[in-house]
């Protein structure tokens, strides 16, 4: 099994006052969830941000230094109040300027110099030092620096810079998972269910409840890195849940 210090980690920074305010749905930190499960990386911690200097410099500095990777979405596009590139220069302490790299990206969408007007070249501010992520849709660019990953808030974009950095991430072995339906209410489960996770500490359990009907009833979810921890985990739930049953 992996330990502690060889465990892939992530955290994501969701940037904006939209997500605060309940306009914008976030749906990007599922996709991000998800596509860091399958690699087998663990995330550990979503924050949600205002379009404020101060706190996304402070979120970006307490997560870079905590976990493998931290993903930012939100805030570079080319208004007033897309600042994150501001702020991630801030916390790396770094200038920032017109990437030649990222202005010839911009072109390629906006052939016409008078298109490419003030605002629109904003996307082509980069911190020194970052790598930048292609943006296949819009042409804009993401970025790159050290651990910290930008992207964009629009979902098919972001998807889309995800795609470009996936395959450079490090991966780690990959949590399987089994559920168990216990036709149960969670009530009712609880406390055996706590002795058959103090009895396998190798594995997570999980307990979601659902409303079928009228009637409430009980997923568990096993999780772990260890196919034999995982499958003894399985079978101490099965037999509980028939132990109830009979009894």
């Amino acid at each position: 099994m992996l330990t502690e210090t060889d465990t892939v980690t992530a955290a994501i920074v969701v940037i904006g006052d939209e997500v605060l305010s309940g306009r914008t749905r976030d749906t990007n930190s599922g996709h991000i969830a998800e596509t860091l499960t399958g690699l087998g990386v663990d995330l550990r911690e979503i924050r949600v941000v205002p379009d404020e200097q101060p706190a996304i410099v402070e979120a970006v500095n307490a997560l870079r230094a905590r976990v493998t990777y931290v993903f930012t979405t939100g805030g570079i596009g080319p208004t007033h109040d897309d600042i994150t590139a501001d702020a991630i220069a801030a916390a790396f302490g770094v200038g920032i300027d017109h990437d030649p790299r990222a202005v010839a990206m911009l072109r390629e969408r906006f052939s016409d110099p008078a298109d490419l007007n003030e605002g629109r070249l904003r996307m082509a501010r980069i911190p020194f030092g970052a790598e930048l992520i292609a943006n296949p849709i819009s042409k804009a660019p993401g970025f790159r620096l050290e651990n910290v990953i930008v992207m964009a808030g629009v979902p098919a974009i972001m998807r889309a810079m995800l795609d470009q950095v996936a395959p450079t991430l490090k991966t780690g072995e990959p949590i399987l998972s089994e559920t168990i339906r216990a036709d149960a209410k969670e009530g009712d489960i609880a406390t055996p269910l706590a002795a058959v996770q103090r009895a396998h500490p190798e594995v997570s359990i999980g307990s979601y409840p659902f409303i079928e009907g009228n009637r409430f009833n009980t997923n568990l979810v096993i999780r772990s890195r260890d196919p034999a921890a995982l499958a003894a985990a399985k079978a101490a739930v099965a037999e509980m849940l028939s132990g109830l049953r009979r009894s």
